[in-house]
Parts: C-alpha cells; sequence; structure tokens
C-alpha cells in the first residue's frame, strides 16, 4: 500500500461519548484519531465517520464530529453492510485508514467488509480501543490475517507527507507534536 493524499480516506469508527470512558487507553486512542483527523484536513483528504446506534451510545466525541465531513448512522457493526454504505465513499480513493472503537467489534468487521470489496486497509493500531487491550490485539491480529496493514498514527501522516518539503510539513509537524 502506498498512501497518498490523493488515494485516501480516514475513516473513524464509533469514537461515541458514551463508549469512550469504558476504552482501555481512551484519551490516547481519541488524540491519536484526532491528529489523524486533523493532518487529514490539511492535506484534503476526506474524512468520515461512523456512529453506532446513536440513541444508545451517544453521538461521537465533539471533536470527531466537527471535523468529519459525513457521518454514517449505523446498527450493523460492519459499516458497509448498510445500505447508505454504497454512496459514502468517495469510490476514487482506494486507501482506506482506519481508527476508532471498538477493535473487535465495530472496527474488525467493518474492516474485514472493506477488504470484501476490494479496499485496500490501513489500521491504526495506536488510534484503535477496545474496553480490554486483549480483544485489541486479537483484533489486530485477525485484521492482519483478512488484508489490513497495521500502522500507528505516526506512519500514517509521515507517509502521507512523503517528504519534508512538503509544503504542508511545519504545519502537518505541529499537529503530531
Amino acid at each position: 500500500m502506498n498512501l497518498r493524499p490523493e488515494n485516501s480516506i480516514l475513516l473513524l469508527i464509533d469514537l461515541q461519548e458514551r463508549l469512550m470512558p469504558a476504552i482501555a487507553g481512551h484519551e490516547a486512542v481519541a488524540a491519536n484519531a484526532l491528529r489523524l483527523a486533523k493532518v487529514a484536513k490539511l492535506l484534503d483528504i476526506p474524512v468520515l465517520a461512523t456512529e453506532q446506534n446513536p440513541a444508545g451510545l451517544g453521538p461521537n466525541l465533539p471533536a470527531i464530529r466537527e471535523i468529519a465531513a459525513r457521518t454514517l448512522t449505523k446498527q450493523f457493526f460492519d459499516a458497509t453492510r448498510e445500505p447508505a454504505w454504497q454512496s459514502f465513499l468517495p469510490p476514487d480513493r482506494p486507501n482506506v485508514v482506519v481508527a476508532g472503537c471498538e477493535a473487535h467489534v465495530c472496527v474488525l468487521q467493518s474492516v474485514m467488509g472493506l477488504r470484501r470489496t476490494g479496499a485496500s486497509v490501513a489500521l491504526v493500531r495506536d488510534a484503535c480501543g477496545a474496553r480490554l487491550t486483549t480483544n485489541r490485539d486479537a483484533a489486530m491480529h485477525r485484521a492482519e490475517r483478512v488484508g489490513a496493514e497495521l500502522m500507528t498514527t505516526e506512519m500514517v501522516i509521515f507517509e502521507w507527507l512523503a517528504t519534508a518539503d512538503h509544503p504542508r510539513f511545519r504545519e502537518a509537524l505541529r499537529i503530531v507534536k
């Protein structure tokens, strides 16, 4: 996978207000997801989000709601099974960078759904969470077995930038630090 701004989408899965306090290391997960979103926005990469049953789990965190261009409300754990999914992702961006919660449920099932549709998936390990780290770790292993590339927040950001000569490098670096 060669992540470039023009071929990427950032998909933030279920970073919801009522769910996040139960997530192990939720502050770091949310901060890394937000770093990804801010750099994506800076580089004109579409930032999309999902909300699982918001009537029960509440909306996404305010910062995620603010930065996401579109949010898909869903009941299926696998976002790709929602009828509205067909028109949700831009068709000309084959690389989907995924972050969110819970890693072993909605994130994993959506990653598997994306892989079934032929999308290349970069799963951002340090921007994914679960209530139990054992569940998160198991989800990462399974996602990798179905063809997702495991990455970190900084790996994705610096791959998008490609060079220290990128015109937005200094701005992106301020977000990373």
